[in-house]
C-alpha cells in the first residue's frame, strides 16, 4: 500500500467510487479505502440461498440510469448490462383488489390503464409525461448537480419561461398528497405518485415530499426500473473497473480510524491497523456526517458551532428488509402484478397517511406499507426458471431499531403478502430478515437501518444538508470533503454526492465561491 497519494477516498460505496474515478480522470493518484471485505456500500448482492441471487440493500436503479454523473462514466463499457421487468410497477388498492393499477413501459399503455378507471386520467397522464420530457434533462441536472446548480438552473429557466418556472417551483414544493390530487382524478392514478413518494421518508402532507414521487414516477415511465444483470454487485463491479481503469486503487478490509490534520488542513488518514497514509491534495469521506465529525475528526478540528448543531442532524426511518427465495411465481390475487418488477403493497391513499402517522408516533404499523421487488421477473438470471428471487422492505417507527420489533414487523410483512397473494407463504423455500442492526453491521453508513444518509425532509435538504451553514461537500477542514449521501443531493444511487466532492477538490470555480457565500449567509456570517 502506498504511504503517500494525491487523494484518499474513505469508503468504496458508489459515491466514493465515483469520486475516485473523477479524480483519477483528472490525473490524480487516488487510493480508496473500504472497511468491509468487499466494495459497494449499499450496492451489493449475494447468494443467500443456493441458486438465488439476492440484492442486499438497493435493487432498482432508475436514478443510476438517468444520472448525468453515471452516464458520463460509461459503465456499460466496463461490463454493466441492464434488464427490466415487463411491467414497471403496480400498486393494489388493498388485499382484495384483483385489478391493481399498473405502470407499463409504454405511456400510451399506462394512459389506457388509467382511462379505464377515470376517463380524465388518461389524458392527464400523457400531459404529465409530455411536460416531463421537456423538463427532464435540465431538471435532473438541477436536482443532481453540485449545489447551487447555476448552469442547470439557467437551462431549466430557458426550457420553461419565467411564469412557468414559478409554477414548476411551486409544483415541486408541493406535498405529495396535494400534488397527486392536482394531477389526477382517480385514487388509482394518485397511488402511482404516492407509492413512489414513499421511497423517501418525507410524510405525504409535508412540503417538498412530492418531488420524489414525481421524479421516480416519471423516471419509471421514461426508462422503467432497471436492474443490473446478475445482481446489484454487477453495478459495483463496473464502478470499480471504471475507477481502476482511470488509475485509482481500491483496497478493502482497511478501516480508517482517523483523519490526520495539521493547522486546519487534512493531510491524510490513519487506519485501524495504525498505518499512516498521507494525502497531498484531498481527503474525500464517503461516510455519514456524524461519523465524520464525531469519530474521524478530533474535537479541536470541528468548530464548536458545528459540533453543537450535530444534535439536530436527523436520520431517516429504520429499515427492515425481508429476503425470499420462492419455489414458483407469486400467486397474486391481481394477476397483472405477475409481470411487475416493483410492487407497492400494504396501503391505499388513506392507509399511507396512517402509516406515516404510525412511523412518527412510535406505533408499529399493523399493515406496513412496503416496497416489494420481484427480481427474477426483472432479471431472469437471478434464480432458476419458474422460481422467484424477491424481497420486501419497510420501516420501523423513528427511534425504534431493536431486533424484537424488527422481527414482528417482518412477520407482518409476511401476512400482508399472503393477503395479497393467497398461497405466498407456501412458495417460500428460503427467508432471511435484515434488521437495522444487520444493515449497520454490513455498512456503517446505514446507521440504525437508515438507508438515505439522513432524512430527506425539506429541513435537511439543499443548503441545510447535512447541517445549516455546512451545505455541500466542503467542511471546516481545508482539503477535506464530504462525499456521501449525507451531502446534497442526498440518498439514491446516482453518484452525484461523490462527484460534487471530487469537483470541489478539483477547484469548483464560480459554483464553489457561490456555495461558500451562501453557506456564510445561512450561517449568519
Amino acid at each position: 500500500m502506498p504511504d503517500t497519494v494525491d487523494a484518499v477516498v474513505i469508503g468504496a460505496g458508489p459515491n466514493g467510487l465515483v469520486a475516485a474515478a473523477t479524480l483519477a480522470d483528472a490525473g490524480w493518484d487516488v487510493l480508496v479505502l473500504e472497511a468491509q471485505s468487499e466494495p459497494g456500500g449499499a450496492v451489493r448482492s449475494a447468494e443467500l440461498f443456493p441458486g438465488y441471487c439476492s440484492d442486499l440493500f438497493s435493487a432498482f436503479y432508475p436514478l443510476a440510469v438517468a444520472s448525468p454523473v453515471l452516464r458520463r462514466l460509461d459503465l456499460e463499457s466496463h461490463g454493466l448490462r441492464w434488464s427490466r421487468a415487463p411491467v414497471v410497477l403496480g400498486h393494489p388498492h388493498g388485499p382484495d383488489d384483483d385489478d391493481a393499477v399498473l405502470l407499463h413501459p409504454d405511456p400510451e399503455h399506462t394512459a389506457r390503464e388509467l382511462r379505464r378507471r377515470d376517463p380524465r386520467d388518461g389524458d392527464a397522464w400523457l400531459r404529465t409525461v409530455e411536460r416531463w420530457r421537456t423538463l427532464r434533462e435540465p431538471l435532473l441536472a438541477a436536482l443532481l448537480d453540485p449545489f447551487p446548480p447555476i448552469k442547470a438552473g439557467l437551462r431549466l429557466a430557458r426550457a420553461t419561461g419565467r411564469s412557468e418556472m414559478l409554477d414548476l417551483v411551486r409544483f415541486l414544493m408541493l406535498p405529495a398528497g396535494r400534488m397527486a390530487q392536482e394531477l389526477f382524478a382517480s385514487e388509482a392514478a394518485r397511488l402511482l405518485i404516492l407509492g413512489n413518494a414513499m421511497h423517501a421518508d418525507a410524510p405525504l402532507d409535508a412540503g417538498g415530499s412530492g418531488v420524489m414521487g414525481y421524479l421516480l414516477t416519471m423516471l419509471a415511465q421514461d426508462g422503467g426500473y432497471p436492474v443490473p444483470v446478475g445482481g446489484a454487485g454487477a453495478l459495483t463491479a463496473a464502478l470499480v473497473s471504471r475507477a481502476e481503469a482511470a488509475g485509482a486503487q481500491v483496497r478493502c478490509a482497511t478501516q480508517v480510524a482517523a483523519i490526520e490534520t495539521r493547522s486546519g488542513v487534512a493531510t491524510g488518514v490513519r487506519t485501524a491497523g495504525g498505518e499512516l497514509i498521507s494525502a497531498r491534495r484531498a481527503v474525500i469521506a464517503d461516510v455519514s456526517a456524524p461519523a465524520l465529525y464525531d469519530t474521524l475528526l478530533r474535537d479541536e478540528d470541528v468548530p464548536s458551532a458545528i459540533r453543537s448543531k450535530l444534535h439536530t442532524f436527523e436520520w431517516d426511518t429504520p429499515t427492515v428488509k425481508v429476503n425470499y427465495a420462492l419455489s414458483r411465481a407469486i400467486p397474486w390475487r391481481s394477476a397483472g402484478l405477475t409481470g411487475a418488477g416493483t410492487v407497492h403493497l400494504g396501503a391505499d391513499e388513506h392507509g399511507l397517511l396512517r402509516w406515516n402517522t404510525d412511523l412518527n408516533t412510535g406505533v408499529l404499523p399493523e399493515s406496513p406499507f412496503m416496497l416489494f421487488g420481484q427480481m427474477t421477473t426483472a432479471d431472469p438470471s437471478r434464480s432458476p426458471a419458474g422460481t422467484e428471487s424477491a424481497w420486501a422492505y419497510t420501516h420501523l417507527p423513528r427511534g425504534i431499531h431493536d431486533d424484537d420489533h424488527a422481527d414482528e414487523l417482518a412477520a407482518r410483512v409476511d401476512r400482508v403478502l399472503e393477503a395479497h397473494a393467497p398461497g405466498f407463504l407456501d412458495t417460500i423455500v428460503g427467508r432471511s430478515v435484515q434488521r437495522p442492526s444487520d444493515l449497520e453491521a454490513a455498512n456503517a453508513n446505514l446507521h440504525g437501518g437508515a438507508v438515505n444518509g439522513g432524512t430527506s425532509q425539506l429541513h435537511q435538504q439543499l443548503v441545510f444538508r447535512p447541517l445549516p451553514g455546512l451545505a455541500g461537500p466542503e467542511t471546516p477542514v481545508a482539503k477535506l470533503y464530504l462525499g456521501s449521501s449525507a451531502a446534497h443531493p442526498g440518498g439514491g444511487v446516482h453518484g452525484a454526492c461523490g462527484f460534487a466532492a471530487a469537483h470541489a477538490a478539483l477547484g469548483g470555480g464560480a459554483r464553489r465561491r457561490t456555495r461558500r457565500a451562501l453557506m456564510r449567509w445561512v450561517a449568519g456570517g
